[in-house]
């Protein structure tokens, strides 16, 4: 039996997510997607997780597609199973955040990958690119759409058309990363950050996490209206109430909540 391409564990409400192709640098195989995939949907239906996070190891995060798997696919092949749509269709699916932990390369597939998680937190040898040029294709999983989103139109142009990387300072200046760590400390501050997070009720944090996506898809206008209607929604619920109610008491006191 075959060793398998990731690594599941808990951590009390956390749900981690290893990457576990250290040979191929955690190269996107199809086999990796879809147990990437399958753990994605386990912990987003567990009501005891209520964040989830997504590493790589040693070797670092991830190198990209599966360039062997790749270099087999006819235009015909490639257009008729929609490859690498199911990624992105798995990511959206997810209700609870995602905390990407980059702790190497993050390069084409990878980086993609990375901007498919709701927050980043790199270590200082972390780098990130799209080199699908050099490879005589472009990115293919989000990185022309997300890319420009998160840094702007210069950045993410020169990335992709020269294919050069940049360094997890300058991804964290450009708005990529959200914080920057020593590769021994990122992985517990990240922890320490989705606990935080999973504490909080997971029906809020959920529509939260929904209202920020929505912000990159609507208008000013239809956007403040969508956030409007799940701020209103927010008042329906339990947890709602319970927090109101922890703030107001005297002394305050910690909400209880009932993830409802």
């Amino acid at each position: 039996m075959s060793e398998s391409t990731i690594i599941v564990e808990r951590s009390e409400r956390v749900g981690v997510i290893r990457l576990n192709r250290p040979k191929a640098y955690n190269a996107l195989s199809g086999i990796l997607i879809n147990e990437l995939l399958d753990a994605l949907r386990s912990f987003e239906s567990d009501t005891n997780i209520g964040a989830i996070i997504l590493t790589g190891n040693d070797k670092g995060f991830c190198a990209g597609a599966d360039i062997k798997e790749q270099s087999e696919l006819s235009f015909v092949n490639a257009y008729n199973q929609d490859y690498l749509k199911n990624l992105n269709d798995g990511f959206f699916a997810v209700h609870k955040p995602i905390i990407g932990v980059i702790n190497g390369i993050a390069l084409g597939g990878g980086c993609e990958l990375a901007m498919m998680c709701d927050i980043l937190y790199a270590a200082e040898t972390a780098t990130f690119g799209q080199p699908e040029i050099t490879l005589g294709t472009i990115p293919g999983a989000g990185g022309t759409q997300r890319l420009i989103r998160a840094i702007g139109k210069s950045k993410a142009m020169h990335m992709i058309l020269t294919g050069e990387t940049i360094s997890a300072k300058e991804a964290e200046a450009a708005g990529l990363v959200a914080k920057v760590l020593p590769l021994e400390e990122v992985f517990s501050a990240a922890l320490k950050t989705a606990s935080k997070i999973a504490g909080f009720s997971a029906p809020v944090v959920a529509m939260a996490k929904e209202a920020v996506n929505e912000a990159e898809e609507l208008g000013l206008k239809n956007g403040l209206h969508f956030e409007s209607r799940l701020y209103h929604a927010t008042f329906g619920l339990e947890d709602h109430a319970e927090g109101f109610q922890a703030f107001l008491a005297k002394p305050k006191r910690t909400a209880q909540w009932k993830h409802k």
